[in-house]
């Protein structure tokens, strides 16, 4: 049986996600894979080719869903279109996302890292743009950077994970309700 390119993504994928990009080496991953560090470079010509194959389909994938989000608006509707597509991304990708989350600002000058950092920034700065207080900016911080952490932490903390429909429903849910446009306090008279 060989071990495809798909298979060494996987296994780096994991790798990097548990041990961190730093601490797995192509020598740990050709180990797991049962190949040799020059059968993975036959696939990937470095370590960083490999990350770049590990994460390029999330951020490619995160980009586009703050394009939608950036040429519709934070009315009800696309606000609610955002929210399932942000839940959609961090189930189907919760490793890449803790990559990003956890070792993001320690990899700075790692292209593919670089790259999802600038969404990341891009997706604060559309939020900070076009949210009316700074309690309602700190609201859309916290649930989405909530969710995401805990989602993607699940697997390196051992955590038992609740059935994908009922996680998924949950998280849509809870973010709804935290992210539901804030009204500004009504002033009394005295």
């Amino acid at each position: 049986m060989s071990t495809s390119s798909e298979d060494l993504r996987a296994i780096a994928l994991g790798e990097f996600a548990t041990a961190g990009y730093s601490a797995t080496s192509l020598h740990r991953i050709a180990d797991i894979a049962g190949l040799s560090k020059s059968s993975v470079l036959y696939h990937f010509s470095s370590k960083e080719a490999l990350l770049e194959a590990a994460v390029a389909p999330a951020i490619d994938r995160m980009e586009q869903i703050l394009e939608g989000l950036e040429s519709n608006s934070l009315a009800a509707e696309g606000r609610a279109a955002f929210l399932v597509e942000f839940v959609d991304f961090i189930l189907q990708y919760r490793r890449e996302v803790h990559i990003f989350i956890n070792q993001g600002p320690s990899l700075v000058a790692v292209p593919v890292i670089d790259r999802a950092n600038d969404l990341v920034r891009r997706l604060a700065a559309f939020f900070a743009a076009n949210t009316a207080s700074l309690e309602e900016k700190m609201r859309f911080g916290i649930a989405l950077g909530g969710a995401a952490y805990m989602l993607c932490t699940e697997d390196s903390l051992a955590l038992q994970s609740a059935p994908l429909d009922e996680t998924r429903a949950a998280l849509v849910a809870i973010l709804t309700g935290l992210l539901s446009p804030v009204e500004a306090p009504q002033k009394t008279e005295d």
